[in-house]
């Protein structure tokens, strides 16, 4: 999220507010990406039959209940009611009427009013074309848990709980694949809706994906334990996709996120997936009008949805930027001409700054800070693995993706075996397990974290630790890993370093090996791990042809071996033409 910018901030992709980067597939190009008695929504009291140039949103917002006068005051003062949520007190008007706004602003009950968009509504908010059902391509068997998943436990967690099918997860993003072969079972068409435009559209498929992102997010979360592909944080617990993106351009505007708010209250979901801000303003500042109403709105939404129970974890973003220290504001507005603007504490990044929303920073290797992510004292709450993720993407494919976007559904996913092992939890509460259950991470020889070993601007709490979380202790055994980055050449051979002491006799017969290894065409490699006496134990042999990267915790029966000593991991470049390094490996025993 706060990405209006992943092409400014990262160069990654679209000017959208997307928190992550394009994806990678495994066969080594890049796909195709988007340029970026319960209240629900009231029927239309007016509604444009045809699309007019100059037509722009608005959010009139007034005390909660029966909006009747105001929607009437709304037609009568040229604009159409395009949506309502009466519990929140909030409609979503459009008008092409310059004055529309400020003559609103005038109307008794009334108590702001504010534009959504610098750009017009688009023609497709009238009659919005379902988006593509991809053909979907099938996957070998196999199942590898992953780096980002051993490393906040959460295939340790799976032997107290995989979440329970009763836990609801709302993935408010670009949409969601519903045919993709490990989301498919797991998916609730049910509950699923697009909120593109700010009205619930609960055709079916009108969830679908219009980028890749929500796709991507999705798999982190709840990718089914399938024996194919990728397994997600809480395997077991239903997802639902709540398409907040419109299409073409992946943008998120505040109608959209209030629908999509009000939408997980209403339907039950015990946690919801926010991995974008809210455009077209990376910054929403209250001394400005039209931001003030966005504001309102969407806090007034998120209140709603933790009312009916409904927890909030959102991207902290991509910039590097220190939230609790922001100055300018270079990206916005996102959806016309972004100017440089300076602005104070008081403007807020939404959702992820709102009262009662969870805010994730991204995780590098191991429990360094991602290059990217952004940070802040008092600001990040916990942070989780971002970078290199691999996960589901649309037509059943795999891809790997970066972003504050995907150490979020790391935190989703804590957050849902939490409230799996523990029926009738509040969000409240799922909110302090989330902190307490976190491993502390200190700051590194780095200026700009401020704070303590146990709370600070770069890593909050700490990392999730989903075993801790679902109330279970890790298993005894000792942890050593390499950081360094050893460069990868062609046709050579490479060994990284790791000395471990303190642990007494052997090895374990199920001795876990992660492996982080960044290289295009892996068919090149071959991967050894080498015991301190010299036995050598292949763990990848020239696999995979074409896809990038090597991220994943092998088993090796090192039974035989004696734990201390200099054990390394070796790797043969057998090919020219592609190149890596090792990122950074690990063993636990």
């Amino acid at each position: 999220m706060m990405a209006a910018a992943l092409g400014a901030a990262l160069a990654f992709g679209a000017p959208a507010a997307i928190a992550g980067t394009a994806p990678v597939n495994p066969n080594g190009s890049a796909p195709a990406s988007a340029p970026a008695a319960a209240p629900k929504a009231a029927a239309p009291a007016s509604q444009s039959a045809t699309w007019a140039a100059g037509t722009r949103a608005y959010l009139v917002i007034s005390a909660p209940g029966d909006s009747t006068a105001i929607r009437s005051a709304v037609t009568a003062n040229g604009g159409t009611v395009f949506s309502s949520f009466d519990a929140i007190g909030v409609i979503v008007a459009h008008s092409a009427s310059a004055t529309f706004a400020s003559t609103m602003r005038g109307v008794s009950g009334v108590q702001q009013v504010g534009a959504t968009r610098t750009s017009d509504v688009p023609a497709d908010a009238y009659n919005p074309a379902l988006p593509a059902n991809p053909a979907q391509s099938s996957t070998a068997a196999g199942e590898p848990v992953r780096a980002d998943m051993s490393q906040i436990k959460a295939d340790q967690a799976w032997a107290v709980t995989t979440g329970s099918p009763s836990v609801k997860v709302g993935i408010l993003d670009t949409g969601v694949d519903d045919q993709h072969q490990d989301l498919a079972p797991n998916f609730n068409a049910a509950d699923s809706v697009s909120c593109a435009y700010g009205k619930p559209d609960t055709r079916t498929g009108a969830w679908r994906d219009v980028d890749t992102h929500g796709t991507h997010v999705a798999g982190t979360v709840a990718a089914a334990k399938n024996g194919k592909g990728v397994v997600g944080v809480a395997p077991g617990v239903k997802i639902s996709a709540v398409r907040v993106a419109e299409p073409g351009n992946s943008f998120f505007f505040a109608e959209n996120t209030i629908c999509g708010f009000v939408w997980a209250g209403d339907h039950g979901f015990k946690v919801t997936n926010n991995s974008y801000y809210t455009d077209p303003w990376q910054f929403n500042c209250p001394d400005n009008i039209d931001q003030a109403a966005i504001i309102e709105g969407v806090k007034r939404a998120q209140e709603y949805a933790e009312s009916k129970g409904s927890l909030q974890i959102a991207a902290a973003g991509n910039e590097d930027y220190d939230l609790a220290h922001k100055t300018t504001d270079t990206a916005s507005p996102n959806d016309s001409t972004p100017v440089t603007r300076t602005i104070t504490n008081a403007c807020m990044d939404i959702p992820t700054e709102l009262p009662g929303v969870v805010t994730v920073a991204a995780n590098g290797t191991g429990v360094t800070k991602a290059s990217f992510s952004n940070f802040g004292q008092g600001v990040i709450d916990v942070a989780a693995p971002g970078q290199d993720v691999y996960s589901t993407l649309p037509g059943g494919k795999y891809g790997t993706k970066s972003g504050t976007s995907m150490a979020t559904p790391h935190v989703v996913g804590v957050a849902a075996l939490i409230a799996s092992a523990n029926p009738g939890i509040t969000p409240a509460q799922i909110r302090d397990k989330l902190a307490t259950q976190a491993n502390d991470i200190a700051c590194p020889a780095d200026g700009r974290c401020t704070g303590t070993t146990a709370n600070n601007s770069f890593f909050g709490e700490g990392q999730v630790d989903a075993l801790k979380a679902v109330g279970a202790t890790p298993p005894a055994g000792k942890y050593f890993e390499n950081t360094a980055d050893f460069a990868i050449g062609d046709n050579t051979t490479v060994e990284s370093p790791i000395t471990v002491s303190g642990v007494t006799g052997n090895a374990p017969a199920t001795l876990k090996v992660g492996v982080n290894i960044v290289h295009t065409y892996i068919g090149d490699l071959k991967v050894d791990l080498v015991a301190p006496d010299g036995s050598v134990y292949t763990v990848h042999n020239r696999a995979g042809g074409g896809t990038d990267n090597i991220n994943q915790v092998f088993t090796v029966n090192a039974s035989s071996e004696v734990a201390n000593g200099t054990w390394k991991l070796r790797v043969n470049d057998n090919a020219g033409g592609d190149t890596g390094k090792i990122d950074s490996w690990n063993l636990t025993f």
